[in-house]
């Protein structure tokens, strides 16, 4: 009775890897399909993101075997030789793999520790292996506990507080300015990838107004396009100053192009009204003076780097807590899975005991003819509970000793003690 995760990260290999070995999503379906025909009675859940895939199996075959079946199987749908992979390749059985999957549904495995995109990747990869009727009792019971565990982690510790990337850092701290940015306006100047991180963020949290401001207006235009906004060319920076709300600037400028003099005409023309400038281009875009003026709220890449290391620093303060927190469910988890090496023997003890029950009942019973109905019923039952609280304490013993002791011996035992048939377990 495996539990195995087999895949490769962020951690173990390059994104040229991770590509060639990601599953497109409406292949996925298929995917499970054709695994969980190779595994003797099997569970699979399918993972792919940009930082990680891994594909997570439940067989009645041993771990080695598992991971041969899997590396085989990614050989094949993806085309890519296993030398290709194998150096990069991480393979969990059992405790381990438990372990990795609350990890990684707690965000303590992801390249941004604490970030909650993962938690939601686990439960659809876990849902569209459900749907697809690919999951079986003991990986629907892991997922579904994982899960647990994920919010456990997020309510027990302050692992997700503080945004760690730069563009993030930039988006809280102008929502922290002006609260609501629905009716704010934000220029971009320059066509950097943090700066348009941090406006497809400001545009997620509600900003409608756009102005897309570059050196070669064709470049603003492209932009403008895509994010419905107004082009501009930099000529007219000045002229248009005064509109913005928030300016992320990120030019290739050797001087800057904003000064204290330009900030001081734009707010006489905006009544003072508070500007946010994220200034994140090496060098400077904006000259530090600004900053000095009221109503001016100028962060350049360090001030928001600073903000966003501290931030790490205390979510990674926090790790050891959350590692207690798994580590303690995943030693109910294997309890659990442990004990259901019993069922089956439990089963077939009340079942030898109850038909033992049934053929006496009947012989009392056919002596017994001036009994009514209820009365029949009454002593039906009454041979019911007796049975029932024979076995209570034994069926007990039984759970804890396989999770004490080698359950196949104990399972062994029992069927001695008892007389069930060997098949049974």
């Amino acid at each position: 009775m495996t539990v195995a995760v087999t895949g490769i990260s962020h951690h173990t290999s390059s994104l040229d890897l991770r590509e060639r070995l990601a599953f497109a999503e409406g292949s996925i379906p298929a995917a499970l399909h054709k695994l969980k025909k190779r595994l003797s009675d099997g569970g699979v859940v399918i993972l792919s993101t940009c930082n990680r895939v891994e594909i997570y199996t439940r067989s009645d075959d041993a771990p080695p075997v598992v991971f041969e079946t899997v590396r085989r199987f990614l050989e094949e749908w993806h085309g890519v030789p296993e030398a290709e992979f194998a150096d990069a390749l991480y393979e969990y059985a059992d405790r381990e793999a438990v372990a990795h999957v609350f990890r990684v549904a707690s965000s303590l495995d992801s390249l941004v520790i604490g970030e909650q995109q993962i938690l939601g990747q686990v439960h659809d990869a876990y849902l569209l292996a459900h749907s697809e009727a690919a999951t079986e009792k003991i990986i629907s019971a892991l997922f579904q506990r994982a899960f647990k565990v994920a919010k456990e982690v997020r309510t027990k510790s302050t692992i997700s507080q503080g945004k760690v990337s730069v563009a993030s850092v930039a988006v809280d701290l102008a929502v922290s300015i002006f609260s609501d940015l629905a009716d704010k306006t934000v220029m971009i100047i320059g066509s950097g990838e943090t700066g348009e991180l941090a406006l497809r963020s400001l545009i997620s949290q509600g900003v409608k107004q756009v102005l897309l401001v570059n050196r070669t207006v064709e470049k603003a235009q492209e932009l403008a396009a895509k994010y419905h906004g107004r082009a501009y060319a930099l000529d007219n920076l000045h002229e248009i100053l005064p509109q913005a709300d928030i300016i992320i600037t990120s030019t290739a400028s050797p001087e800057p192009i904003l000064r204290r003099e330009d900030f001081h005409r734009a707010l006489k023309h905006r009544n003072q009204s508070p500007m946010f400038i994220i200034d994140i281009a090496v060098p400077r875009d904006v000259d530090r003076e600004a900053n000095q003026l009221d109503n001016i709220y100028l962060y350049d890449i360090d001030d928001l780097q600073e903000v966003a290391d501290s931030n790490l620093q205390a979510r990674r303060a926090e790790i050891a807590q959350c590692m207690e927190i798994v580590d303690k469910q995943v030693s109910r988890f294997m309890q659990w899975r442990q004990q259901l090496y019993a069922e089956p023997t439990i089963v077939s003890m009340s079942q030898e005991w109850h038909q033992i029950r049934e053929r006496e009942l009947q012989k009392t019973l056919h002596t017994l003819n001036d009994l009514t109905e209820k009365q029949r019923e009454e002593v039906e039952y009454l041979t019911k509970r007796i049975v029932n609280n024979i076995l209570q304490r034994p069926m007990s013993q039984i759970k804890q000793e396989v999770v004490r002791e080698d359950p196949h011996r104990v399972i062994h035992l029992v069927k001695r003690l008892f007389g069930l048939e060997e098949s049974a377990g």
